[in-house]
């Protein structure tokens, strides 16, 4: 087997075991503490069961985009602009991407 040939079977496998995780709900640990705090509120994974908006399965670029909008201040709120403003905007889009991922 050349080089090139094992570099690209590593990668291949590398990207296989990577993929085989996140289909069976491997989650970023410090991801799954931060959306803890969203289940007050949200309900567990962002299923609400009423009165909050329902989060799991929207788009994670919708999402980020809302998160941003309170943190910044130019969407109303009533405590989501405190929560947001606790997260930079690399953890919001992790955030936004783990609740994409969720079932509602």
């Amino acid at each position: 087997m050349t080089r090139t040939n094992r570099t690209l079977t590593a990668a291949l496998l590398g990207a296989a075991v990577l993929g085989a995780g996140a289909a069976h709900g491997a989650e970023d640990p410090q991801v799954r503490v931060w959306a803890a705090a969203c289940a007050t509120c949200h309900g567990t994974h962002g299923a609400s069961a009423g009165g909050v908006p329902t989060i799991a399965g929207e788009p994670g670029d919708k999402l980020y985009k809302l998160l941003q909008e309170f943190k910044d201040g130019s969407r109303p709120a009533t405590v989501m602009h405190q929560h947001a403003k606790g997260y930079t905007d690399e953890e919001l889009q992790r955030l936004a991407a783990y609740f994409s991922r969720q079932r509602p």
